[in-house]
């Protein structure tokens, strides 16, 4: 179960490394541990609620305590001590876009102001009621939580609001698809939450930002209904409604349907750390990679505290004191800052060496063309493919080209492993010249599939081969 007051399930509990506390104590200073109040005294001082009945709306002091306060070490300090101060009069759970449109309307007859509510992750307090003389009405979304359609063709997967982090990706990773949002607060967090609050996830430079993946949805206000449609055309007429959505944070009513663009699931995904002598290196070190498009989804830079911090909470006292005297031993002391590298997609481009992104980003995306044209050939032609030669003889180059530039990369690869950059330049310049000539030839060869003179060839072929040679001589 959830804790009511704090963050986390009450069922489990993680303890502090040997060495944390003492790193804790010569870091802040000695503490008092505080005096929890319990879930019972604080139930037992919510005053009566204000809202007239409705069959939707739950008035019992335990469920209005557990939506009073987000996550922020005040809303945390506040329930710990008991001093919360103020409590929703009542909380819904609507389990229809029918039934959000009729608790707004029962809020504007009762005087109610409304809190939408997500997965109650807030740290700075959207979810927390303010004291005052009307009532107040909480709209937890969390009921609507189900994948309502999705579109293989194009991606677009649309989901009730209130879908936790971990349920939306559970739902599309049995459809081999994954939305790759992954906030702090992913294991309580919704997805309505991510849009009106403009989120952004740990691997967001790879998959972008919500403001990214959010392709349409549906807003219930007392005003009406507002219909953001997904396959709305791109318009260089005017603003994008949708953007009045993204971070409004409930002011201009609830989103209970979402529509995002989707991924496919990536074939390997690799993670790792390197360490920085301090945080201005590791600063330049990342505007480099960020400047020269390499194909990563995370880049996330530490500041020396928060570097130091990480490693002695982590636990493992034994490993992370070797590591830090292998770090030493390189001239990487107290001030250094730690960088967490992602990298995303299939198998060839997470192996390959970083120094050959732009070349293996080159192979990777004539695989997918080669793939598309070959399909695309296959279902317009049928049969009679194997009748065209030119078509096979173009298909069969761009495979040849495709063939030698992965060897090349694989060569490179295992040079720059063993004898580092400078040793292996002449591989590294021999794939970058070859990358950018067979570049240039696959892309004629597949243009070529489509707009050509084949059919001016065969006919200039047989009119030769009847009159037994050209009718002058050019060849």
């Amino acid at each position: 179960m959830r804790r009511w007051n704090g963050w986390g399930d009450s069922t489990v509990d993680y303890a502090l490394p040997a060495g944390g506390g003492e790193f804790l104590l010569e870091r802040v200073g000695t503490g008092r541990p505080p005096q929890d109040v319990s879930l019972a005294d604080v139930v037992a001082g919510v005053p009566a609620s204000r809202l007239p009945a409705h069959p939707l709306v739950e008035t019992d002091p335990a469920g209005r305590v557990t939506h009073a306060r987000g996550q922020s070490m005040p809303d945390w300090i506040a329930l710990r001590s008991g001093d919360i101060g103020a409590f929703p009069d009542g909380v819904a759970y609507p389990q229809t876009d029918g039934e959000v449109r009729a608790l707004l309307q029962f809020a504007q007859r009762a005087g109610a102001q409304v809190i939408p509510y997500g997965g109650g992750t807030s740290v700075v307090g959207h979810i927390n009621p303010r004291p005052g003389a009307a009532p107040v009405l909480t709209i937890d979304l969390r009921r609507l939580n189900r994948l309502r359609a999705f579109d293989e063709e194009s991606n677009l997967a649309t989901f009730g609001a209130g879908v936790a982090g971990p349920d939306l990706e559970a739902q599309l990773r049995a459809l081999g698809r994954t939305l790759g949002h992954f906030p702090q607060s992913f294991e309580y967090s919704t997805l309505g939450g991510w849009v009106v609050t403009r989120s952004s996830g740990q691997q967001s430079l790879g998959y972008g930002r919500i403001e990214q993946l959010f392709a349409g949805g549906r807003l219930e206000s007392p005003a009406g209904t507002l219909e953001l449609p997904a396959t709305i055309p791109a318009s260089a007429a005017g603003p994008d409604l949708r953007h009045l959505v993204l971070g409004s944070e409930g002011r201009l009513g609830i989103l209970t349907e979402v529509t995002v663009r989707a991924s496919r699931l990536p074939e390997q995904e690799a993670f790792h750390a390197i360490f920085f002598p301090d945080f201005e290196a590791g600063r330049e070190a990342t505007r480099q990679m960020m400047q020269a498009g390499l194909p990563l989804s995370m880049l996330r830079l530490s500041t020396a505290v928060e570097t130091e911090t990480t490693l002695a909470l982590a636990g493992h006292e034994r490993l992370i004191g070797t590591l830090d005297r292998l770090l030493r031993l390189r001239g990487v002391g107290e001030a250094k800052a730690m960088l967490l590298l992602g990298v995303t997609g299939r198998e060839r481009l997470t192996r390959a060496h970083p120094l050959l992104a732009r070349e293996v980003v080159m192979f990777e995306e004539a695989t997918e063309a080669l793939h598309q044209s070959a399909t695309r050939a296959l279902k317009d032609h049928g049969r009679e493919i194997a009748e065209m030669q030119y078509t096979q003889k173009r298909l069969a180059n761009v495979a040849i080209d495709l063939y030698a530039l992965a060897a090349c990369l694989s060569r490179a690869s295992a040079a720059i492993a063993s004898r580092g950059e400078g040793g292996a330049r002449r591989e590294i310049d021999l794939v970058t010249m070859f990358a950018t000539a067979a570049q240039g030839r696959m892309r004629a060869h597949l243009g070529r599939l489509e707009h050509n003179d084949d059919e001016l060839r065969k006919e200039i072929a047989a009119r030769t081969y009847t009159d037994k040679g050209y009718p002058f001589d050019v060849f």
